[in-house]
């Protein structure tokens, strides 16, 4: 069986990359919201919460696929 331990390592790697980048939209997001909601525009800072729940899902799927990743 061929030793996948460079691929994986170079996958986990990307994902890291990719997971940290959804960290910092959420981050961004959620600056965005807080200034919606102080603001009056309470519907659009609703929806707002609404992607960062994605954002908070997909970062979990995220972070299990690099953990197995990097233990394979």
């Amino acid at each position: 069986m061929p030793d996948n331990s460079d691929a994986n390592i170079a996958t986990a790697d990307a994902l890291t990359l990719l997971l940290h980048n959804q960290h910092a939209i959420g981050a961004a997001i959620d600056e965005v919201t807080k200034w919606l909601s102080e603001n009056g525009v309470k519907d659009v800072a609703l929806n707002a919460v609404m992607a960062m729940e994605t954002l908070d899902t997909n970062a979990q799927a995220l972070t299990d696929a690099i953990m197995r990743l990097r233990q394979s």
